[in-house]
């Protein structure tokens, strides 16, 4: 089953995929797919709408594919949770997971453009596995039970000016937030299809061209324990997004001159069982 949502920005609705590949229209259920969807059981009861035939059929053709949840009431992001990007950008294995922030709204659809901040010269991508809230996560005991908190996974794209992360200011987020920065989905795959987070592929593709093929089996930290540590910090809420990490491959971790994105670059990504994303690269 796959949740996802189909409309021009601000216009989305609310769709699921069921198993046999066939769309059906979520709106008898919820107006949209977010935080309280998914706090009221929301999964389960598509579910089970979709078992009763509950669910009427729908044909998204020509639909623009927005990102499969609503706007997050935060983002928030891992940093250096692949040893093999730590080591690629000379960084060290951190001893605690290295946490920023996004601003929600640069949450945008799958294939809506990159958009390069206007005299950017350092733009990079990484893909990452999304990991979305379904529980409310408050001082969690530990790690064994903070999968129980998660609704469900999807393709991120967690766009990076690296200048303006490294080198202006000294803190992340201005080059972690500017328009376009985070291509979500195709659509919102439910937790207990997905299975075990830690053995899912990852890849990304800039005009055809491999640049990350790795696994989250990589990971220092796994989704369970972000999940869980996060939660010592601050409250995580359904519909709140997580970033968990790039593996190698970015354009910050490759000899000079870095292939960093320009006008006209086309990125692709993937993730198991997750579905495929396609940015063209424009000029913000």
């Amino acid at each position: 089953m796959q949740l996802l949502r189909l409309g021009e920005p601000g216009a989305e609705r609310p769709y699921v995929r069921a198993d046999g590949g066939g769309l059906h229209d979520l709106s008898p259920l919820t107006t949209d797919i977010d935080g309280t969807f998914l706090a009221d059981d929301g999964i389960a009861r598509t579910r089970a709408a979709l078992a009763a035939g509950e669910l009427p059929a729908a044909d998204g053709t020509g639909l623009r594919t927005g990102p499969p949840i609503a706007q997050p009431g935060k983002v928030v992001c891992i940093g250096l949770n692949y040893r093999r990007h730590a080591e690629e950008t000379g960084g060290a294995i951190p001893e605690e997971p290295v946490v920023f922030m996004k601003a929600p709204d640069v949450v945008v659809g799958p294939n809506d453009p990159i958009l390069l901040p206007r005299g950017s010269t350092h733009t990079d991508w990484e893909v990452e596995l999304g990991v979305v809230i379904g529980r409310t996560a408050r001082y969690l005991d530990g790690p064994e039970a903070a999968l129980d908190h998660v609704a469900g996974y999807a393709v991120s794209n967690d766009v990076s000016e690296r200048e303006y992360q490294l080198h202006r200011g000294g803190q992340w987020d201005k080059g972690k937030s500017c328009e376009n920065f985070n291509p979500l989905g195709p659509w919102l795959v439910p937790a207990d299809e997905v299975g075990d987070p830690q053995v899912l592929g990852l890849r990304l593709s800039v005009n055809g061209a491999r640049k990350q093929d790795s696994s989250t089996a990589d990971m220092i930290f796994t989704v369970a324990y972000c999940v869980y540590y996060l939660s010592q910090f601050m409250v995580l809420r359904p519909g709140d997004l997580i970033n968990t990490g790039t593996p190698e491959g970015v354009a910050l971790g490759q000899p000079r001159p870095r292939p960093y994105l320009r006008e006209g670059d086309v990125v692709e990504l993937e993730i198991d069982r997750l579905g495929t994303q396609r940015q063209r690269v424009e000029q913000g």
